[in-house]
């Protein structure tokens, strides 16, 4: 749902997706227990969608991290730098 909310926040800023000339990197968060090491796995999921939806140009770097607490309690967050088409 967070990678869900992110794409939607793209359109909402441009307008339109197909302004995404790439997505460069995505910063995922995850709300862990110290002894839970698998944050990558939950951030492969948002790195598919990044795939899925803009092809070849939805390949990224990508740092997953875990973490002790978010805010408002939240399990995931997620950032990400993307290259924008003039428009």
């Amino acid at each position: 749902a967070c990678a869900v909310m992110l794409v939607a926040q793209m359109k909402a800023a441009l307008g339109d997706l197909d302004r995404v000339e790439r997505v460069v990197k995505l910063g995922v968060f995850v709300n862990s227990a110290t002894d839970f090491t698998d944050q990558a796995k939950v951030a492969n999921g948002a790195s598919d969608l990044m795939e899925k939806i803009f092809g070849e140009a939805g390949k990224h770097a990508r740092s997953a991290v875990g973490v002790a607490v978010l805010p408002l309690g939240v399990p995931v967050e997620i950032d990400a730098i993307v290259a924008v088409r003039g428009g």
